[in-house]
């Protein structure tokens, strides 16, 4: 949240608010104001870590399904089978219209 948000939540300029930011310690009224301003326990703000909030993340990505669906195969291999694919539809749809031309040849012939 930016300053000005929280400043204005607060009902002070941006100016106190980075005052505030930068004081070592505030008094528990002060920062009962900011919890809920911010929508968070005012416990959180105390016991507020870097090292917490990396952790918090780093458990909440590698336990994320989406995390954990590793490749089981090699995307470059399925991209030369696509290739492949599509070079033998396009041989496919090239002969079909070879044939076609023929028989049309042929139909003119007579």
């Amino acid at each position: 949240m930016k300053q000005e948000t929280l400043a204005e939540l607060l009902g002070i300029s941006q100016q106190k608010m980075s005052v505030l930011e930068n004081t070592a310690e505030l008094d528990d009224a002060k920062l009962d104001d900011i919890a809920k301003a911010l929508e968070v326990p005012t416990q959180a703000i105390k016991e507020y870590s870097d090292e917490k909030i990396l952790n918090i993340i780093n458990s909440t990505i590698t336990d994320s399904p989406i995390y954990n669906n590793f490749c089981t195969f090699n995307p470059l291999d399925k991209l030369v089978e696509a290739y492949d694919e599509n070079k033998k539809l396009y041989e496919r749809l090239l002969a079909a219209e070879k044939e076609k031309l023929a028989y049309v040849e042929q139909l003119l012939k007579k």
